[in-house]
Protein backbone atom coordinates (compact mmCIF):
# COMPACT_ATOMS: atom_id res chain seq x y z
CA UNK A 1 0.00 0.00 0.00
CA UNK A 2 1.63 3.55 -0.52
CA UNK A 3 1.38 5.79 2.10
CA UNK A 4 0.61 9.52 1.95
CA UNK A 5 0.92 12.80 3.83
CA UNK A 6 -2.11 14.47 4.95
CA UNK A 7 -3.34 17.78 6.65
CA UNK A 8 -5.96 17.08 9.37
CA UNK A 9 -5.84 19.88 11.59
CA UNK A 10 -5.06 23.63 11.57
CA UNK A 11 -4.76 26.19 14.03
CA UNK A 12 -3.91 29.64 14.26
CA UNK A 13 -2.96 32.35 17.03
CA UNK A 14 -2.23 36.33 16.69
CA UNK A 15 -1.35 38.24 19.94
CA UNK A 16 -3.93 40.55 21.46
CA UNK A 17 -2.20 43.74 20.80
CA UNK A 18 -3.51 44.89 17.21
CA UNK A 19 -1.78 48.32 15.48
CA UNK A 20 -3.35 49.60 12.86
CA UNK A 21 -1.72 52.27 10.03
CA UNK A 22 -3.38 55.26 12.07
CA UNK A 23 -1.84 53.58 15.12
CA UNK A 24 1.50 53.00 13.43
CA UNK A 25 1.42 56.70 11.84
CA UNK A 26 1.14 58.05 15.22
CA UNK A 27 4.05 56.23 16.58
CA UNK A 28 6.18 57.12 13.95
CA UNK A 29 5.43 60.33 13.36
CA UNK A 30 6.80 61.28 17.15
CA UNK A 31 9.92 59.85 15.52
CA UNK A 32 10.11 62.02 12.90
CA UNK A 33 8.83 59.61 10.12
CA UNK A 34 5.93 60.25 7.79
CA UNK A 35 3.71 57.80 6.45
CA UNK A 36 -0.44 57.02 6.28
CA UNK A 37 -2.75 54.67 5.80
CA UNK A 38 -2.84 55.63 2.39
CA UNK A 39 0.49 55.29 1.51
CA UNK A 40 0.53 51.88 3.23
CA UNK A 41 -2.37 49.67 1.70
CA UNK A 42 -1.32 51.38 -1.51
CA UNK A 43 2.16 49.65 -1.28
CA UNK A 44 1.33 46.33 0.34
CA UNK A 45 -2.04 46.03 0.95
CA UNK A 46 -1.94 45.89 4.50
CA UNK A 47 -4.06 47.70 7.20
CA UNK A 48 -3.20 46.40 10.90
CA UNK A 49 -0.45 43.78 12.22
CA UNK A 50 -0.14 42.27 15.79
CA UNK A 51 2.60 42.69 18.28
CA UNK A 52 3.68 40.25 20.65
CA UNK A 53 4.05 41.56 24.46
CA UNK A 54 7.61 41.83 25.80
CA UNK A 55 7.61 38.87 28.20
CA UNK A 56 5.79 37.15 25.06
CA UNK A 57 7.96 34.83 22.57
CA UNK A 58 7.75 32.80 19.22
CA UNK A 59 7.20 29.43 21.56
CA UNK A 60 4.54 31.14 23.08
CA UNK A 61 2.59 31.98 20.12
CA UNK A 62 3.28 28.27 18.35
CA UNK A 63 1.76 26.30 21.65
CA UNK A 64 -1.75 28.66 20.91
CA UNK A 65 -1.52 27.71 17.34
CA UNK A 66 -0.60 24.04 18.13
CA UNK A 67 -3.20 23.53 20.30
CA UNK A 68 -5.83 24.71 18.12
CA UNK A 69 -4.21 22.26 15.44
CA UNK A 70 -4.27 18.96 17.80
CA UNK A 71 -7.97 19.67 18.35
CA UNK A 72 -9.23 20.21 14.87
CA UNK A 73 -6.99 16.95 14.37
CA UNK A 74 -8.78 15.17 17.40
CA UNK A 75 -4.96 14.29 18.74
CA UNK A 76 -3.48 14.46 21.93
CA UNK A 77 0.41 16.18 22.28
CA UNK A 78 1.72 12.83 22.94
CA UNK A 79 0.60 11.30 20.32
CA UNK A 80 2.98 13.15 17.73
CA UNK A 81 6.09 12.12 16.82
CA UNK A 82 7.52 14.99 15.04
CA UNK A 83 7.62 18.44 15.72
CA UNK A 84 9.21 20.82 12.28
CA UNK A 85 9.08 24.38 13.34
CA UNK A 86 9.81 27.19 11.16
CA UNK A 87 11.34 30.43 12.57
CA UNK A 88 13.21 33.55 12.23
CA UNK A 89 13.18 34.61 15.36
CA UNK A 90 13.67 32.08 17.86
CA UNK A 91 13.53 32.32 21.39
CA UNK A 92 17.27 32.04 21.99
CA UNK A 93 20.03 33.83 20.21
CA UNK A 94 21.99 31.18 18.55
CA UNK A 95 18.47 29.19 18.07
CA UNK A 96 19.39 26.66 20.71
CA UNK A 97 17.69 25.00 22.48
CA UNK A 98 15.92 24.97 19.15
CA UNK A 99 12.51 26.77 19.83
CA UNK A 100 10.90 23.13 18.71
CA UNK A 101 11.79 21.92 21.66
CA UNK A 102 10.73 24.69 23.83
CA UNK A 103 7.27 24.01 22.52
CA UNK A 104 7.80 20.31 22.75
CA UNK A 105 8.01 21.02 26.70
CA UNK A 106 5.12 23.92 26.61
CA UNK A 107 2.84 21.63 25.73
CA UNK A 108 4.32 18.83 28.05
CA UNK A 109 4.87 16.14 25.63
CA UNK A 110 7.03 13.39 27.68
CA UNK A 111 6.73 10.23 24.63
CA UNK A 112 10.82 11.93 24.09
CA UNK A 113 9.12 12.88 20.03
CA UNK A 114 11.84 14.35 17.39
CA UNK A 115 11.74 18.19 17.39
CA UNK A 116 13.95 21.02 15.15
CA UNK A 117 13.84 23.85 13.72
CA UNK A 118 13.97 24.97 10.06
CA UNK A 119 15.07 28.20 9.00
CA UNK A 120 13.82 29.31 4.99
CA UNK A 121 12.38 32.89 6.66
CA UNK A 122 8.89 33.93 4.83
CA UNK A 123 9.57 30.13 2.40
CA UNK A 124 9.90 28.26 6.06
CA UNK A 125 6.74 27.15 6.47
CA UNK A 126 6.35 25.19 2.83
CA UNK A 127 9.95 23.86 3.81
CA UNK A 128 9.16 22.64 6.65
CA UNK A 129 5.55 20.84 5.09
CA UNK A 130 7.91 19.02 2.40
CA UNK A 131 10.29 17.84 4.87
CA UNK A 132 7.15 16.21 7.32
CA UNK A 133 5.92 14.98 4.03
CA UNK A 134 9.30 13.11 2.92
CA UNK A 135 8.95 11.29 6.94
CA UNK A 136 5.64 10.68 6.54
CA UNK A 137 5.76 8.79 3.48
CA UNK A 138 8.87 7.30 4.20
CA UNK A 139 7.28 5.55 7.50
CA UNK A 140 9.76 7.23 9.47
CA UNK A 141 7.11 9.43 11.36
CA UNK A 142 3.38 9.13 11.71
CA UNK A 143 2.22 12.37 13.23
CA UNK A 144 4.08 15.61 12.98
CA UNK A 145 3.26 19.05 14.18
CA UNK A 146 4.19 21.91 12.07
CA UNK A 147 4.60 25.23 13.27
CA UNK A 148 5.11 28.75 11.44
CA UNK A 149 6.18 31.36 14.03
CA UNK A 150 7.09 34.50 14.57
CA UNK A 151 7.72 37.97 16.43
CA UNK A 152 8.60 39.98 13.83
CA UNK A 153 8.00 43.11 15.38
CA UNK A 154 11.85 42.45 17.69
CA UNK A 155 13.94 43.00 14.10
CA UNK A 156 12.10 45.93 12.65
CA UNK A 157 14.08 48.78 12.86
CA UNK A 158 11.39 51.88 13.05
CA UNK A 159 13.04 55.14 11.62
CA UNK A 160 12.82 52.70 8.62
CA UNK A 161 9.21 53.54 7.25
CA UNK A 162 10.01 51.03 4.03
CA UNK A 163 10.11 47.95 6.48
CA UNK A 164 8.54 48.57 9.41
CA UNK A 165 5.15 49.26 8.65
CA UNK A 166 5.26 45.38 6.47
CA UNK A 167 5.60 43.04 9.28
CA UNK A 168 4.00 41.57 12.32
CA UNK A 169 4.02 38.90 15.02
CA UNK A 170 1.74 35.22 14.85
CA UNK A 171 2.20 31.88 14.73
CA UNK A 172 0.19 29.05 12.45
CA UNK A 173 0.14 25.10 12.44
CA UNK A 174 -1.18 22.44 11.26
CA UNK A 175 -0.96 18.18 12.17
CA UNK A 176 0.12 16.19 8.93
CA UNK A 177 -0.61 12.50 9.47
CA UNK A 178 -0.02 9.34 7.41
CA UNK A 179 -2.73 8.46 4.99
CA UNK A 180 -3.75 5.91 2.31
CA UNK A 181 -5.39 8.09 0.67
CA UNK A 182 -3.38 11.72 -1.30
CA UNK A 183 -2.88 14.72 0.78
CA UNK A 184 0.06 16.38 -0.22
CA UNK A 185 0.04 16.00 -3.87
CA UNK A 186 3.24 17.49 -4.77
CA UNK A 187 5.83 19.74 -3.00
CA UNK A 188 9.28 21.91 -4.90
CA UNK A 189 12.20 23.71 -3.16
CA UNK A 190 14.13 26.52 -4.27
CA UNK A 191 16.76 28.31 -3.24
CA UNK A 192 19.84 30.81 -4.35
CA UNK A 193 22.23 32.51 -2.33
CA UNK A 194 23.51 34.98 -5.13
CA UNK A 195 20.35 37.13 -3.74
CA UNK A 196 21.39 36.40 0.02
CA UNK A 197 21.53 40.47 0.29
CA UNK A 198 18.25 41.80 -0.81
CA UNK A 199 16.50 40.46 2.26
CA UNK A 200 18.81 39.36 5.42
CA UNK A 201 19.53 40.03 9.19
CA UNK A 202 23.09 40.45 8.75
CA UNK A 203 24.03 40.91 12.67
CA UNK A 204 26.36 38.10 14.04
CA UNK A 205 27.64 37.91 17.34
CA UNK A 206 31.52 37.71 17.85
CA UNK A 207 32.80 37.56 21.44
CA UNK A 208 29.85 38.75 23.09
CA UNK A 209 29.18 41.65 20.86
CA UNK A 210 27.02 42.43 18.30
CA UNK A 211 28.60 43.03 14.73
CA UNK A 212 26.82 43.79 11.71
CA UNK A 213 23.06 45.30 11.17
CA UNK A 214 20.81 44.14 14.38
CA UNK A 215 17.65 45.22 12.09
CA UNK A 216 15.92 43.31 9.05
CA UNK A 217 17.21 45.09 6.00
CA UNK A 218 15.19 44.77 2.72
CA UNK A 219 15.43 45.89 -0.69
CA UNK A 220 11.89 45.55 -1.64
CA UNK A 221 12.12 46.41 -5.41
CA UNK A 222 14.40 43.64 -5.76
CA UNK A 223 12.41 41.27 -4.11
CA UNK A 224 9.35 42.15 -5.27
CA UNK A 225 10.88 41.54 -8.95
CA UNK A 226 12.22 38.30 -7.92
CA UNK A 227 8.81 37.36 -5.86
CA UNK A 228 7.23 37.74 -8.69
CA UNK A 229 9.28 35.76 -11.63
CA UNK A 230 9.67 32.62 -8.85
CA UNK A 231 6.19 32.33 -7.76
CA UNK A 232 4.58 32.05 -11.27
CA UNK A 233 7.72 29.40 -12.03
CA UNK A 234 7.58 27.19 -8.70
CA UNK A 235 3.59 27.04 -8.76
CA UNK A 236 3.55 25.81 -12.22
CA UNK A 237 6.28 23.27 -11.15
CA UNK A 238 4.53 21.87 -8.76
CA UNK A 239 1.44 22.08 -11.00
CA UNK A 240 3.29 19.51 -13.53
CA UNK A 241 4.95 17.09 -10.61
CA UNK A 242 1.23 16.48 -9.41
CA UNK A 243 0.18 16.08 -13.16
CA UNK A 244 -2.48 18.77 -13.12
CA UNK A 245 -3.98 21.99 -14.49
CA UNK A 246 -4.05 25.35 -13.00
CA UNK A 247 -7.63 25.14 -13.50
CA UNK A 248 -8.02 22.49 -11.08
CA UNK A 249 -6.75 24.72 -7.91
CA UNK A 250 -9.42 25.38 -5.96
CA UNK A 251 -7.49 27.98 -3.44
CA UNK A 252 -3.95 29.57 -3.95
CA UNK A 253 -2.87 30.82 -0.56
CA UNK A 254 0.81 32.20 -1.00
CA UNK A 255 2.79 34.12 1.18
CA UNK A 256 0.83 36.83 2.83
CA UNK A 257 3.46 39.80 2.53
CA UNK A 258 1.93 42.09 -0.58
CA UNK A 259 -1.25 41.84 -2.22
CA UNK A 260 0.39 43.56 -5.22
CA UNK A 261 2.72 40.44 -5.84
CA UNK A 262 0.01 38.23 -4.56
CA UNK A 263 -2.62 39.56 -7.44
CA UNK A 264 0.11 39.22 -9.73
CA UNK A 265 0.71 35.43 -9.16
CA UNK A 266 -2.80 34.50 -9.25
CA UNK A 267 -3.08 36.35 -12.95
CA UNK A 268 0.06 34.68 -14.18
CA UNK A 269 -1.92 31.28 -13.11
CA UNK A 270 -4.99 32.30 -14.71
CA UNK A 271 -6.84 32.15 -11.42
CA UNK A 272 -9.49 34.76 -10.63
CA UNK A 273 -9.13 36.65 -7.55
CA UNK A 274 -12.05 35.25 -5.79
CA UNK A 275 -10.25 31.95 -5.32
CA UNK A 276 -6.90 33.15 -3.53
CA UNK A 277 -7.10 33.61 0.16
CA UNK A 278 -6.13 36.89 1.45
CA UNK A 279 -5.41 37.61 5.13
CA UNK A 280 -2.30 40.10 4.68
CA UNK A 281 -4.39 43.01 5.15
CA UNK A 282 -5.76 41.71 8.56
CA UNK A 283 -2.00 40.83 10.10
CA UNK A 284 0.67 41.68 7.62
CA UNK A 285 3.85 39.89 6.97
CA UNK A 286 4.15 37.25 9.69
CA UNK A 287 6.87 35.34 7.73
CA UNK A 288 6.74 31.89 8.25
CA UNK A 289 3.34 32.07 10.05
CA UNK A 290 1.72 33.97 7.25
CA UNK A 291 0.61 30.67 5.25
CA UNK A 292 -0.41 28.80 7.77
CA UNK A 293 -2.75 31.95 9.19
CA UNK A 294 -4.38 32.26 6.14
CA UNK A 295 -4.83 28.49 5.85
CA UNK A 296 -6.36 28.25 9.22
CA UNK A 297 -8.65 30.87 8.43
CA UNK A 298 -10.18 29.44 5.21
CA UNK A 299 -10.67 26.22 6.63
CA UNK A 300 -12.52 27.24 9.86
CA UNK A 301 -14.81 30.00 7.99
CA UNK A 302 -15.90 27.19 5.72
CA UNK A 303 -14.36 28.45 2.31
CA UNK A 304 -11.70 25.29 1.80
CA UNK A 305 -13.89 22.06 1.84
CA UNK A 306 -12.68 18.60 1.93
CA UNK A 307 -11.64 17.54 -1.54
CA UNK A 308 -10.38 20.35 -2.33
CA UNK A 309 -7.33 20.96 -3.82
CA UNK A 310 -4.78 24.08 -2.02
CA UNK A 311 -1.62 25.41 -3.79
CA UNK A 312 0.67 27.49 -0.59
CA UNK A 313 3.81 29.00 -1.77
CA UNK A 314 6.58 31.45 -0.44
CA UNK A 315 9.13 33.06 -1.04
CA UNK A 316 11.93 34.70 1.45
CA UNK A 317 15.15 35.60 2.08
CA UNK A 318 18.18 32.86 1.42
CA UNK A 319 16.84 33.73 -1.35
CA UNK A 320 14.51 30.86 -0.94
CA UNK A 321 10.88 29.89 -2.40
CA UNK A 322 8.70 27.05 -2.88
CA UNK A 323 5.25 25.57 -3.14
CA UNK A 324 3.17 22.73 -1.95
CA UNK A 325 0.46 21.33 -3.63
CA UNK A 326 -2.64 19.49 -1.16
CA UNK A 327 -6.00 17.93 -1.32
CA UNK A 328 -7.95 19.01 2.01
Amino acid sequence: MTLYSKIIGTGSYLPPKRVTNQDLTVQLAAAGIETSDEWIVSRSGISARHYAAPDVQSSDLAIEAAKSALEMAGLQANDLDLIILATSTPDFLGGFPSTACVVQRKLGITNGCAAVDIQAVCSGFVYAISVADSFIKSGAHKNVLVIGTEVFSRILNFEDRATCVLFGDGAGAVIMTGSDTPGILATKLHADGNFSDILSLSGSLYGGHLEGRAFLYMDGQAVFKLAVSVLEKVASEVLVSAGMKASEIDWLIPHQANIRIMQSTAKKLGLPLEKMVVTVDQHGNTSAASIPLALDKAMRDGRIKVGQNVLMEGVGGGFTWGAVLARM
